[in-house]
Parts: C-alpha cells; sequence; structure tokens
C-alpha cells in the first residue's frame, strides 16, 4: 500500500479540481481520482434546508455589467431607469469575499458577444432594436463611445464597485441563458460543480433562463433572492421566485449563505 501511495505521489497531475483530476507518469495513468471529503454548510432556505458541498459548489453571477447597471450605459442611453439593477452590487461586495475565503469558485458569465456579431442570428439582434431604429448591439453609445454587450468594451465590463479578482473565472454569453453554446457546463463539470448559487441580472431574464437550463442539466439550484434584481415589473421577480421554489430550485438570501460558511468554519 505505502509503494502505491508513494508511486501516486510522483506522478503529474492532469486537471484542474481536487475532485476530479488524473494523476500520470510514463508507465501509469491514474483514473482513479481520490477525492476530498464533502465541506458541508448548511443553508437556511426555501422551500427546504440545503446542505451543500463547499468543495462542489460554485457561484455564477450573471450580466453584473455597465450596460446594465451604470449611468452612461445602454439600459440608462434607451431612457430606463437601471438603479434597480443595481442592487445586488453591495450583498454581492459582502459575500462574494467570503465564498472566496471558502475556495468556492466565483464564474462571471456576461455578455460579451464579438465585435462582427456573426454567430447572432437576426431573431437575438431583433430582440433589442425590434423595428430596426437606435442604437443596438455591437453599435456604439453616446458620449462613451463603447459598443454594447461587445466582449473587451467598458459597456460590457464588471462594474467597478464589484472588483473582479485574477482567481475568478469568466466565461462571455451571447444569449439569454449563461449555458447555450458557452463553456459554462464543461468548466462547471471540471471543477466537479455539483451545486451552483445564482446571482445577477435580470432576475426573470438571463438569471432565470440559465438556472433553468443548470436544473435541466442535473445541478442543484439556489437563487440568492437579494443578489438578483431586474428592471421588470415586481411581478416578474414574483413569479421567478415562486417558479424556482416549486420547480427549479432554492431560494435563499446572502445573510444566509454568508451564515452557512461561519457555521462550516470556512
Amino acid at each position: 500500500m505505502a509503494d502505491s501511495t508513494s508511486s501516486r505521489d510522483a506522478r503529474r497531475r492532469l486537471g484542474v479540481s481536487d475532485s476530479f483530476h488524473w494523476q500520470v507518469d510514463a508507465d501509469t495513468v491514474d483514473m482513479s481520482m481520490p477525492t476530498p471529503g464533502p465541506r458541508r454548510a448548511q443553508v437556511t432556505a426555501e422551500p427546504q434546508s440545503v446542505v451543500c458541498d463547499l468543495n462542489r459548489t460554485a457561484i455564477v453571477v450573471i450580466d453584473m455589467q455597465n450596460d446594465f447597471c451604470t449611468e452612461g450605459g445602454w439600459v440608462d442611453h434607451l431612457g430606463l431607469d437601471y438603479t434597480p439593477d443595481r442592487k445586488p452590487i453591495e450583498p454581492l461586495r459582502k459575500l462574494l469575499p467570503e465564498l472566496r475565503k471558502a475556495d468556492v469558485p466565483v464564474i462571471w458569465v456576461n455578455w460579451g458577444n464579438r465585435p462582427d456579431l456573426t454567430n447572432m442570428p437576426p431573431n437575438q439582434i431583433h430582440l433589442y432594436k425590434p423595428d430596426g431604429e437606435g442604437i443596438g448591439l455591437g453599435e456604439p453609445l453616446p458620449g462613451s463611445g463603447a459598443h454594447v454587450l461587445e466582449k473587451d468594451s467598458w459597456a460590457a465590463a464588471i462594474v467597478d464597485e464589484l472588483e473582479p479578482q485574477p482567481e475568478d473565472i469568466y466565461v462571455d454569453k451571447h444569449r439569454i441563458s449563461g449555458f447555450w453554446d458557452t463553456p459554462l457546463d464543461s468548466i462547471l463539470r471540471n471543477l466537479d460543480i455539483r451545486t451552483i448559487l445564482f446571482a445577477g441580472v435580470n432576475t426573470d431574464q438571463c438569471v432565470m433562463c440559465s438556472l433553468t437550463d443548470a436544473n435541466f442539466l442535473g445541478y442543484g439550484c439556489v437563487l440568492l433572492e437579494d443578489c438578483c434584481a431586474t428592471t421588470s415589473p415586481d411581478f416578474c421577480t414574483e413569479s421567478t421566485i415562486w417558479n424556482v421554489k416549486k420547480c427549479f430550485g432554492f431560494v435563499t438570501g446572502s445573510e444566509q449563505m454568508i451564515a452557512a460558511l461561519k457555521s462550516a468554519g470556512s
């Protein structure tokens, strides 16, 4: 047994997750993947409390971008009130450092379209420019000149207040769901993630569609209610919360999640 352990220790690791990797040398590929035991955190939630394994949990933060949440962004340019979409900022400022300290991956999933829009069919372009007039996807905003929801533009950047960290993971999306035609599912599976915490905007659109896709793929889904927001009418949030609790997962808040992390000793 000692020789077997020694041999395994001498091999090189292939894979990013402690829970999902191989150990290899010139003679052997060890796929047995000895995995860490669970780090259990019990979260007060509805309709039931949830015990998640912090080794297999990640938070996905959706579309907390200048275009949606900042003065001079696209929503502001359209004459809409962007301030509701800023409500998750303070709860996330408190929660994200605690999750990072607990080694829970922080994954930012943001609109980040190609400059040439060659993967955007007409129905997606129409969604944001229904009569063909005005400023739509990829077009420059007055003032800043930033291109709407274009990858690497100010418009598509995460709001400054949330201070993304180098160890965070970034995924560009180009549909309302963060799972459609993106590497998000592969990233989560390679990290051996089983439970996803959801945050961001808009609650009833990109957050909800991403959460339902995650549910269909078999993940445990937890919506962090105060870390989500929308510019839609209140009944849209009410419907989303009801449907998540009824069909797609669980609902809790940042304070409950922080309390669970502290109780778990993270």
